[in-house]
């Protein structure tokens, strides 16, 4: 169950960073680089969303319900 909690949590992260990366990238007119770490910080939660599911399928606690693979 805390698996899936994390894994919202990172995808409304992933929002978040998301909309700030869109304002940053309407406000900002100078040289300052928020749209840029906003972008590394969203790649980053994605990774760790990636990686978070591969460990729950690996594990066991996330399985294929579809009816063609049984």
């Amino acid at each position: 169950m805390w698996l899936k909690l994390v894994i919202v949590a990172l995808l409304l992260a992933i929002l978040v960073s998301l909309f700030s990366g869109l304002f940053f990238l309407v406000k900002d007119t100078g040289a300052e680089r928020r749209l840029i770490t906003a972008l590394s910080v969203r790649i980053s939660l994605t990774v760790a969303l990636m990686l978070l599911i591969a460990y729950g399928f690996w594990s066991g606690q996330f399985v294929w319900n579809t009816p063609w693979l049984h």
